[in-house]
């Protein structure tokens, strides 16, 4: 289970894995655990396990192919040798725009937690 640390757990999920592929206890290739999977062995959400493969995938380190699943990859690996200036500015706002998108979800959570412990306190 991802443990409350001040960070949406997806991130504390995704932090995770990428540690693991670093250190070499993952290697290019391996097949990452499903949604499901993520949501029994972190009792989180689907939306949560969804967010955290999906920031392994924005941040290089996994590959997803329809219907096989996700697999273990290091950033840079498989990229493109050389990339129009066009590509590189969608690129660019597509990051800021995620990076919004996340800081939106960081407060979402946040929010869900206060609204867990207000009902708690009742």
């Amino acid at each position: 289970m991802a443990d409350f640390t001040g960070r949406a757990a997806y991130l504390q999920i995704a932090d995770d894995f990428k540690r693991r592929i670093r250190d070499g206890e993952l290697t290019p290739g391996d097949k990452l655990p499903s949604e499901s999977d993520l949501m029994a062995q972190h009792s989180v959400s689907r939306t949560v396990a969804r967010q955290a493969i999906s920031r392994l995938r924005e941040d290089g380190y996994a590959i997803s192919h329809q219907g096989k699943g996700s697999f273990a990859a290091l950033p840079g690996e498989g990229g493109p040798a050389k990339r129009s200036p066009e590509f590189e500015q969608i690129t660019e706002f597509l990051s800021e725009v995620r990076q919004d998108v996340r800081r939106l979800a960081e407060r979402m959570d946040q929010l869900e937690d206060l609204v867990r412990q207000q009902a708690r306190g009742r």
